[in-house]
């Protein structure tokens, strides 16, 4: 038997000393995340060290995160509900007003019935780990799924965990938004004998702005006897001539198997998620979720003012509107400036300036002329593909829009970025 001389074995001295150097590097080549604090409340725009900015950088697509109605709802909820309930739902964390939320949820994205999660990357989760695990009396099988390669690393994580807790299922990612590369591989497949098909993609694919062709999507997964799942994080609140989201944009609503979605972004702000789909699937997530079961419940206030942002979309259709309005205007500005943006339609516009260096120096150099925006780079987005996400809101006035606009427009030349 031949034995191995080296030892791999790091001490706790040396881990440290590892971690710190791995930081190091981050720090000189410029992708180490720096945290920015706000002081105060999230909004259009925000105060940094006393100094007023316009915040670029948010997922406050509507402008509620600080909005009368839905602070008064919170307040509502934590005098009336409490602070907590200190368990998970199943034992004693159920209040009327958790059952209601999923109501309203579900009736606003025109399905049957939701379930509620800590974040929606739980309900990612938990979604492909519960359904997938289950045999539903069935032996020697396997499944797969086909997930867009860009897809958020909720999906990916979740897909992993199942994977490898059971061993059956497969899985083929296609090249981003290809749908003739999905068809192929889905009728490629089909002699196969799948016992499960899934077919998973973002709705709204948050480092690119783009939406899924999700019409195509529903006909496709409808004709190959598969199960469409959409993430929509990014869309709930956003896409959609009254907010409900890439199905409406793209002409399906009501026609999407599983939805799960955030109540972290457009919706409030705050936290939770969810998953949302027919009944029978959503029991059987509150039965087989690991997150669900062993999660403590949402925050009262956090319930009482979700429903309040569900209500108000319910109302009307204006602050979604003025969303629109503005991520026109800024797209089409930031464009006559003479950056490169990814088209689209969505409020997220990333501005693409190549290396994460140039990123984190714009970003830099903008929160100093006020504006306040992150870069992203490598591994979040491929390497040579930098860019700064910018994020309009139904919070932003134009004066706001047109004072960020003449900062890109100093930084761009200062760094030469611009011509």
């Amino acid at each position: 038997m031949v034995t191995s001389s080296k030892n791999h074995k790091l001490g706790l001295r040396d881990l440290y000393a590892s971690l710190g150097n791995e930081l190091a590097q981050a720090k000189e080549s410029k992708t180490y995340k720096y945290e920015v604090p706000i002081d105060g409340l999230q909004g259009g725009t925000v105060s940094v060290n006393g100094e007023n900015v316009v915040m670029l950088a948010s997922n406050n697509y509507l402008g509620l995160a600080n909005h009368p109605r839905i602070t008064e709802a919170a307040k509502f909820g934590l005098e009336r509900y409490g602070f907590g309930m200190a368990s998970v739902r199943f034992l004693c964390g159920t209040q009327k007003i958790h059952a209601e939320l999923e109501e309203h949820i579900a009736r606003f994205l025109g399905v049957e019935d939701a379930i509620l999660h800590s974040s929606c990357f739980a309900a990612n989760e938990a979604f492909f780990t519960a359904l997938l695990s289950g045999d539903f009396g069935q032996s020697d099988y396997r499944d797969i799924i086909y997930s867009d390669a860009l897809n958020h690393a909720s999906i990916i994580d979740g897909i992993r965990l199942v994977r490898q807790a059971t061993k059956t299922t497969d899985l083929r990612a296609y090249k981003h938004n290809d749908f003739k590369q999905l068809t192929d591989w889905i009728q490629e497949d089909a002699s196969k004998d799948y016992r499960l098909s899934i077919v998973a993609t973002d709705g709204v694919f948050s480092m690119e702005g783009e939406y899924a062709p999700l019409h195509d999507f529903v006909n496709l997964a409808a004709k190959q006897n598969a199960l469409l799942f959409v993430d929509e994080s990014h869309a709930t609140g956003v896409l959609g001539k009254t907010g409900r989201g890439t199905p409406e944009h793209c002409g399906v609503h009501g026609k999407i198997d599983v939805i799960t979605g955030t109540l972290g972004k457009a919706l409030g702000g705050a936290a939770g998620g969810f998953i949302a789909g027919k009944k029978e699937l959503v029991e059987f997530m509150r039965q087989k979720s690991r997150p669900y079961t062993f999660s403590n419940t949402l925050p009262p206030p956090i319930v009482c003012a979700s429903i309040e942002a569900i209500k108000m979309l319910d109302e009307d259709n204006s602050l979604v509107q003025k969303l629109h309005d503005n991520t026109a205007y800024f797209r089409k500005e930031i464009k006559n400036l003479g950056f490169t943006i990814l088209e689209g339609e969505h409020p997220i516009v990333p501005i693409m300036v190549g290396e994460a260096s140039t990123a984190m120096d714009m970003s830099r150099e903008l929160l100093t002329e006020g504006v306040y925006i992150r870069g992203l780079w490598y591994p979040v987005v491929p390497r040579g593909e930098a860019r700064l996400r910018t994020q309009i809101s139904a919070a932003h006035e134009l004066k706001d829009l047109d004072r960020a606009l003449e900062a890109f427009k100093k930084v761009g030349k200062k760094l030469g970025v611009l011509a």
